[in-house]
């Protein structure tokens, strides 16, 4: 039911998700996390590509569909089958 003349504005910061440097949250504070351990913490400077192309391909992918990350984990958590 809608009243004439009434409107609310919705702020897209309500409707999208959190994302920090272009990947969700949780994904670029765990990318961080363990790209500072390989690279600090065991001196493998060799490492550092591999985590920025899978920064790189973790934000194209979150490009394409804000709640990819979302939905892998959803998927990931399920049974694979459920007895009757």
């Amino acid at each position: 039911m809608s009243i004439p003349g009434y409107r609310i504005s919705i702020h897209n910061s309500l409707t999208q998700p959190l994302l920090m440097t272009g990947v969700p949250r949780r994904f670029a504070i765990l990318n961080g996390t363990l790209c500072a351990a390989f690279v600090l913490g065991l001196q493998a400077l060799m490492t550092l590509p591999i985590f920025i192309i899978i920064h790189l391909l973790a934000a194209y992918l979150t490009k394409k569909d804000p709640y990819f990350f979302d939905v892998l984990l959803r998927h990931l958590r399920q049974k694979d089958f459920y007895r009757t």
